[in-house]
């Protein structure tokens, strides 16, 4: 069993768990490159799928089955994980549409902008205070996605989507009275049904993916260990380190997402990121540095 991190501190475990889950996340996108040339859709009905054996068997490894047997019988539990099995789906759909499409950097950004989403979601569904500097924080992250509106002549729905599902998907996975690993497998459960249907039809006309190079193969059947590793990995990392690390850590995926995209992408960096990005980086150093001090504050 996962120990807690005693006196709130970060342990040598915790973090091997935390980095190893944010470098993966970081290293997807050259995964996902590799299957450019397969539709959005094929791809994530395929990390649904070979997820639920790799999920299924930490579970039976753990011997936590029965909390999962406990939750597909509770109807509102299940309607709650419908929810956030909907909202991963979507994003797991708009990131790898992205990185195909040449949008790394749009990946990149929703990203960032994330846990200033969070906290502002926070603020406006369940009442809480935002500091001053918290405030400036989100400030700063709108003013950045609206000076790309404004280059663009169009919202960066990418970003935004990423932002959105994430965002509400990690709101109502604290709502879900259920342990991460299973609530995992709970929602690749509940995908299943149309993964395997729409795999079927795949299969019927042709149109399938799987079989057709041993690459191809290798590489979707390897989607359900890419997609549950990191997850895993990071729900028993977040138990055995600081929340305020955890906070800074998980600005790890995003940069090295930026940095593909530039660096082996080849997508451009263009006048409006210029000055996007840098002002969404000095949001998160007000939001990191204020969090730090909240934190520091209640342990005193």
């Amino acid at each position: 069993m996962t120990q807690q991190s005693p006196g709130n501190m970060d342990t040598p475990r915790g973090l091997a768990f935390a980095i190893s889950a944010y470098l993966l996340w970081g290293f997807l996108p050259l995964y996902l490159k590799a299957l450019s040339h397969i539709p959005a859709a094929e791809i994530v009905i395929h990390r649904v799928i070979w997820s639920v054996p790799v999920a299924g068997a930490l579970l039976i490894i753990l011997r936590r089955t029965k909390d999962l047997r406990a939750a597909l019988k509770n109807p509102r539990m299940l309607g709650m994980a419908c929810v956030t099995a909907a909202l991963i789906s979507i994003n797991w759909g708009i990131y790898v549409w992205s990185i195909a499409a040449g949008r790394a950097l749009d990946a990149a950004l929703g990203y960032y902008i994330n846990p200033l989403f969070s906290i502002a979601l926070g603020a406006l569904l369940l009442g809480e205070r935002l500091s001053r500097a918290q405030l400036a924080a989100v400030a700063l992250a709108a003013a950045a996605v609206v000076v790309l509106t404004l280059e663009a002549g169009r919202v960066p729905w990418v970003a935004v989507g990423l932002m959105l599902t994430w965002g509400f998907y990690a709101f109502f996975k604290k709502s879900l009275p259920i342990g991460p690993n299973q609530g995992f497998l709970l929602e690749v459960l509940i995908l299943l049904p149309p993964a395997l249907g729409y795999f079927g039809y795949l299969t019927v006309t042709g149109s399938s993916n799987l079989g057709t190079s041993l690459s191809d193969t290798a590489l979707l059947l390897g989607c359900g260990v890419v997609s549950a590793a990191p997850l895993i990995l990071y729900a028993n990392g977040a138990k055995l380190v600081r929340l305020s690390t955890m906070g800074i850590l998980q600005y790890i995926p995003p940069t090295m997402i930026m940095l593909a995209a530039v660096l082996l992408f080849g997508e451009e960096f263009g006048r409006a990121r210029m000055i996007a990005f840098p002002m969404i980086w000095a949001a998160l150093v007000i939001y990191t540095v204020s969090m730090i001090r909240q934190m520091r504050k209640r342990a005193g």
